[in-house]
């Protein structure tokens, strides 16, 4: 649907339903609907992946290092039994694992981590919130590096996700970038998953695609962001 002007619309029938919660659909599908109706067209960005599996687009989030880490080993089994919990029990097993670095360069810095998620939306997860100031009606990510090998360094991460503090936390960089370049001068195998999906390894690139996808959001999630209503907009139904 890239590049095309059909309407996507959003049910909310996934493991995690990122992008429904997002905005404001809800994780049932029998409230969705109705709201669904009474949506509008927006036009907007999505990411896109380059590395050596080729191109990707992807509407919501990549990230590299640890979190790729968990959706590639993920148990399929266990996922389709006990659903986004099944992240959870992989992302636990790396609390004893050195997390293996790499380089994101952002513009002229060019920064170590051991995570880096670079977002279109708040909503991790259908939890969290890890990017606090992504919005999926700008040009471009919120892009958050997290430094460090000691996994109990990322138990404090998580634990600032949880109560709101992880900008004040020490080794956590918080960028707006159109363009992230990933290097991996270790020469380890550093994964990338798009979307909550497995999608290779390093070195790759993620940037912008501009005016790239028709998505129905409802009529209030620019309010809601504090965005103002464009007279653009037209009632999916109408």
């Amino acid at each position: 649907m890239i590049g095309s002007r059909v309407p996507l619309g959003i049910l909310p029938a996934g493991t995690a339903n990122v992008l429904a919660t997002e905005l404001g659909l809800g994780s049932r599908v029998d409230r969705a609907i109705p709201k669904l109706a009474q949506s509008v067209p927006e036009r907007i960005a999505v990411g896109l992946l380059k590395n050596e599996q080729g191109s990707r687009h992807f509407v919501l989030m990549a990230g590299v290092g640890l979190d790729a880490e968990i959706v590639y080993n993920i148990n399929g089994n266990l996922k389709k039994a006990i659903g986004k919990a099944a992240y959870w029990v992989a992302g636990f097993s790396h609390v004893t694992r050195s997390m293996a670095q790499f380089e994101a360069v952002i513009g002229p810095n060019r920064l170590p981590a051991g995570f880096v998620l670079a977002s279109r939306v708040r909503n991790y997860g259908g939890d969290l919130e890890i990017a606090r100031g992504a919005n999926l009606l700008e040009d471009e990510f919120e892009v958050v590096l997290f430094q460090g090998r000691n996994p109990l360094r990322y138990m404090g991460y998580f634990l600032s996700v949880i109560v709101n503090s992880l900008a004040h936390m020490p080794g956590i960089t918080i960028e707006r970038s159109r363009k992230i370049l990933l290097e991996n001068p270790e020469d380890s195998r550093v994964y990338v998953q798009v979307d909550g999906e497995y999608a290779g390894k390093l070195p790759a690139t993620i940037e912008i695609v501009d005016d790239a996808l028709t998505l129905l959001i409802p009529g209030d999630f620019r309010e809601r962001l504090g965005l103002k209503v464009t007279e653009a907009l037209m009632p999916a139904t109408g």
